[in-house]
């Protein structure tokens, strides 16, 4: 299987490589058309701010590029936002491929709520549908971002943080999780399988 990591200023690729090496699995890192094109996966890992991410996308056509793409797709945390059709980080528009709009987390107004955005940590994620959460020994993930996906009929699995919101996407070949799958210990390695495996 040849799987390839997209390669662009706001990847968390080092983490993404250890994880995969972790379950025996070999991927590149590159930003070449040709070899995204071609590969049999894609995971788009991504930690940054979305307007510079998608600048040097378009900088180099990465952004119609993935977009096109049939095979299999894995955007993680910002990858999974810039999915989206826009979002609120500074006014961005993204790929378009969810018909969402990314918004930021309020901080709950609360006196007695603990809540701080960013959300980093450990959160439980529920309602999962697809064979991408088939045999978890744990919903535990981490994340780590103040922005997130409301709910939509993209929703496949859900996450409680000031309010319910996206924890994974769905539409056709491409999949997103808002959480760090490659630092969610047991959980994200099962989750990377079977994303490989899909």
């Amino acid at each position: 299987m040849v799987l390839k990591i997209v390669k662009y200023n706001a990847g968390n690729t080092q983490s993404v490589l250890f994880a995969l090496e972790r379950i025996g699995v070999q991927a590149e890192v590159t930003d070449d058309i040709e070899e995204l094109q071609f590969a049999d996966k894609v995971i788009f890992p991504g930690v940054g701010e979305a307007s510079t991410a998608m600048r040097y996308l378009r900088e180099r056509k990465l952004d119609k590029v993935i977009k096109d793409l049939k095979q299999p797709v894995l955007g993680v945390c910002l990858g999974l936002q810039l999915m989206c059709d826009s979002s609120e980080e500074n006014e961005t528009e993204c790929l378009g491929i969810f018909n969402i709009r990314v918004k930021k987390f309020t901080p709950a107004a609360k006196e007695t709520s603990t809540l701080k955005v960013p959300q980093v940590g450990w959160n439980n994620i529920y309602d999962k549908k697809t064979s991408l959460f088939s045999d978890l020994t744990s919903d535990y993930c981490y994340f780590v971002h103040s922005y997130y996906a409301p709910l939509s009929e993209n929703t496949i699995a859900t996450a409680d943080y000031v309010i319910p919101f996206s924890a994974a996407l769905n539409k056709d070949n491409f999949y997103g999780v808002q959480f760090h799958a490659e630092k969610s210990a047991d959980a994200g390695e099962k989750i990377l399988k079977n994303f490989l495996e899909l």
